[in-house]
């Protein structure tokens, strides 16, 4: 089972109606027969998911088509067609045209995705007809002898019939702590292996295993959890969604039957108000820069699980780091050998040692590869009894009739009290960024679950192996400190071994190190988290909890790893990130895996959840403009005597002008800052200004309208080119810090409105003012911008004062802790 997992992959058959095969003993060296096998497929008895995990391209369809917005737009244009009014219903070319935008990329996205996971899809290793084989997870069946080994995702409900594994079941039930599992026992779908291997027989496979029910359990209750920035855009549109019918109800009432304006102009009038109020391109434009998201992750061979794991790599400030396969290579070779007592233990007596403790154990893990590969000798020793290596217990052993016991691990819990005898010579290989591992006999019978007696241990050898440092790990850090993302190295080796791997790798402060053997309590954790650089000999446990420590210090966690020992603080942080050659259960706990294993990639993935965050928060400040000035009119309009000033062709070209095209646009930009703060917040902090500049604007011209009796043609025109004018100044505001593109941008969107005003202002209902009426409008234009940069300083000095009353809270806080 060391193949990598995709959450995301094409859909598999859809499960045939199951035909009753009886339960037979399968030979756990034989397995099933290829007609055995056919059968149960044929059958129904297929280890399918419960359900395909990404929509089919009809539903993508249907999802965009039918949305409630949608009929909004459908019965508004029925409504000015009824009336005549044709040229004002030409917004639903552009919802149209929006919708099928959204519908092409999604589709893209989704197909991209699926080309990708077909290199990633899970496989499992089965016994059939005597051969070991590996086959895609959902070809497996039930009455399968499936082999699980160290980093092995238990893929359907099982029973062990030979040979022991130790079994971690905190992704199902929460329990951390491993459980020894052999011949006669249960193992559970979606568990993993922490040690050992076995075959067993899978007895409940598809619908049936635990896993799948769980799963089917939840989905009647949950609904599928969303981002805070997808939240809040939801709420959003629902609140907007239901404000719609009651406020057009009350408008078209108060225009047609209090105003007295003819029911063609009520209608137009009640339709421009809603067409207002709608950010009809607002979701589109974050479902579509999301996708496209996904599909730049896919190219660079990272695969994301879900969309909300690229908002929240645009908040990561702390990233967590394991050693070995992150910072250095996974593959470890033995460096050199020193022997502790040549009279009693030789080099051949060492060797042989090694080399039956290895042949018995088997190498399931990079540390166990590399011995078995270096000690090779030709022994037929014969084990009684084995212990695994675990990240708890730091060693692995083998029992031998007639020979004794071997233990080797890491030297501080080999020698426990008795580590001062060996600490001089351990320590400067430390240093020097070698992983050192003790060799020693025991006198007695090791059994992985109490602490070793130092005094029985007979110290052999010293082996010391390393790993590689990746040739890119340098400049990664390099890029993360120049974002001020701090790097956390959190690792099971030796901390001298740890701070000297991570000084060559480039990590700052890489000299701050602790042991976490000597964190003893959750403050401990707490405190060391925020002080230190590198943490050594961390048992999972204790990754967990340092991981929980940096979230409860304010900080958005990002943790990469590789092996069984990072499956719960990937699990528990907030962007979990798995190399793609390591464990498959590391696999299922991360939200991003990197298909290539590529750690250099990682400033490209951070990068690019932060361009797309920022960018939509960006366009979501144009759109909002809009819906705040309209909504706060439509208001304004109900209690004032006034018709509303705007006819829906005129929206539709300052939605397209100022906010559609510059905010699809803006949406692409590079943009590498760290988002702070909350999304909405964010986002009605930059767009308050300009709505109610131009709710200031738009009431001072009603005012000077009604004093001069102008007619509402020119009230409708003039309304619109002080909208355009400060729909430019917030394109402008939002465009900072300037580039060449973005003022290309802004000069296309200037020239743009000067051709349509000019020389499209009969499509766009717009008409020719008389001197009074320019000169009037003159005034507005400078009269606009101070409201602008009023309204600006005056948010500005608000965001200022709730952050300093925030660092005040803070420091209260701190003051009542100490």
């Amino acid at each position: 089972m060391k193949e990598r997992k995709s959450s995301r992959r094409p859909a598999p058959p859809e499960t045939p109606e199951r035909v009753p095969i009886p339960v037979m003993e399968a030979d756990p060296d034989e397995g099933l027969s290829k007609d055995q096998v056919m059968e149960r497929q044929k059958g129904g008895w297929c280890n399918l998911p419960v359900k395909s995990p990404t929509k089919t391209e009809q539903e993508i369809i249907a999802g965009h088509v039918f949305t409630y917005f949608n009929l909004i737009f459908v019965v508004l244009a029925a409504l000015l067609l009824v009336v005549g009014s044709y040229r004002d219903a030409t917004f639903i070319g552009i919802a149209a045209v929006n919708t099928v935008i959204g519908i092409v990329q999604e589709i893209r996205s989704k197909r991209t995705i699926d080309k990708l996971t077909v290199l990633s899809t899970p496989r499992g290793t089965v016994v059939r007809a005597g051969s070991e084989m590996s086959v895609p997870t959902d070809h497996m069946v039930r009455d399968d002898i499936a082999v699980f080994s160290a980093g092995d995702q238990i893929s359907a409900d099982a029973l062990i019939r030979s040979g022991t594994v130790q079994v971690n079941e905190a992704l199902i039930t929460g329990e951390a702590e491993p459980l020894e599992k052999g011949p006669g026992d249960k193992i559970r779908s979606g568990s993993f292996v922490v040690s050992g291997s076995c075959r067993a027989q899978l007895t409940a496979v598809g619908c049936d295993s635990y896993a799948a029910k769980l799963t089917l359990e939840a989905r009647k209750d949950v609904k599928t959890g969303q981002s805070e920035m997808m939240a809040s855009l939801t709420k959003l549109i629902r609140f907007i969604g239901f404000a719609l019918i009651p406020v057009g109800g009350i408008l078209f009432w108060k225009q047609h039957f209090i105003l007295k304006l003819t029911f063609r102009q009520s209608v137009t009038s009640t339709v421009a108000a809603l067409i207002g109020m709608i950010p009809e391109g607002l979701y589109l434009l974050t479902s579509v820069a999301l996708a496209v998201s996904m599909i730049r992750l896919a190219q660079r061979k990272v695969q994301a699980q879900d969309m909300n794991c690229i908002e929240t790599l645009a908040r990561v400030d702390v990233l967590c780091v394991d050693k070995t396969g992150t910072i250095t290579e996974p593959k470890m070779a033995v460096m050199e050998l020193e022997l502790l007592d040549e009279e009693k233990y030789p080099a051949q007596a060492v060797e042989e040692a090694l080399s039956a403790v290895y042949q018995a154990l088997g190498a399931d893990n990079d540390t166990g590869r590399a011995m078995a590969e270096r000690f090779q000798a030709k022994v037929s020793w014969k084990a009684s009894a084995t212990v695994p290596f675990t990240s708890a217990n730091k060693y692995s052993a083998a029992v031998f009739p007639g020979k004794g016991s071997f233990v080797v691990g890491a030297p501080e819990f080999v020698m426990g009290e008795r580590y001062q005898d060996l600490k001089d010579m351990v320590e400067p290989y430390s240093a020097k960024g070698y992983r050192v591992l003790l060799a020693a006999g025991y006198d007695g019978t090791p059994d992985g679950k109490t602490p070793l007696d130092g005094r029985k241990v007979r110290p052999m050898a010293l082996v010391m192996l390393a790993n590689q440092i990746r040739k890119e790990a340098p400049g990664t850090f390099r890029f993360f400190a120049q974002q001020k993302v701090a790097i956390k190295v959190i690792s099971g080796d030796n901390p001298l071994t740890v701070s000297e791997v991570a000084r060559q790798a480039g990590v700052e402060n890489a000299e701050n190190w602790v042991d976490a053997a000597t964190l003893q309590t959750d403050e401990d954790i707490y405190e060391a988290a925020g002080k230190y650089t590198v943490f050594g000999r961390v048992t999972p446990g204790q990754k967990r909890k340092l991981v929980k420590a940096l979230q409860s210090q304010g900080h958005t966690v990002a943790m990469t790893g590789d092996g069984v020992n990072d499956v719960l603080a990937l699990k528990d942080a907030d962007c979990g990130i798995a190399m793609a050659s390591g464990a498959e259960a590391a696999c299922h706990a991360a939200q991003l895996v990197l298909l290539d294993s590529n750690f250099a990639c990682l400033p490209q993935v951070v990068a690019e959840g932060r361009r797309v965050i920022n960018n939509i928060q960006r366009s979501a400040s144009l759109f909002l403009v809009k819906n705040i000035f309209s909504f706060a009119l439509a208001l304004f309009t109900l209690v004032v005597d006034m018709p509303y000033p705007f006819m829906p062709i005129q929206l539709s070209l300052i939605s397209t002008l100022t906010i559609g095209f510059p905010s699809f646009v803006l949406a692409l930009e590079p943009n590498e800052s760290l988002v702070k703060g909350r999304f909405m917040t964010n986002v009605l902090r930059e767009a308050f200004p300009g709505g109610l500049t131009d709710l200031l604007i738009l009431l001072c011209i009603q005012a000077y309208v009604a004093v001069f009796d102008f007619p509402n043609e020119s009230l409708s025109t003039m309304c619109t080119l002080c909208v355009a004018f400060v729909g430019v100044l917030v394109l402008y505001q939002v465009s900072k810090p300037f580039d060449w593109k973005r003022r290309l941008l802004l000069v296309t969107v200037v020239c743009a409105l000067l051709f349509c005003i000019n020389y499209l202002g009969w499509f766009f209902s717009l008409t020719a003012l008389t001197v009074q009426e320019t000169f009037i409008l003159a005034l507005f234009f400078p009269l606009a911008w101070f409201t602008m940069r009023g309204m600006l300083g005056v948010f500005n000095k608000g965001q200022a004062l709730w952050r300093r009353v925030k660092r005040l809270k803070k420091g209260g806080k701190r003051e009542q802790e100490n």
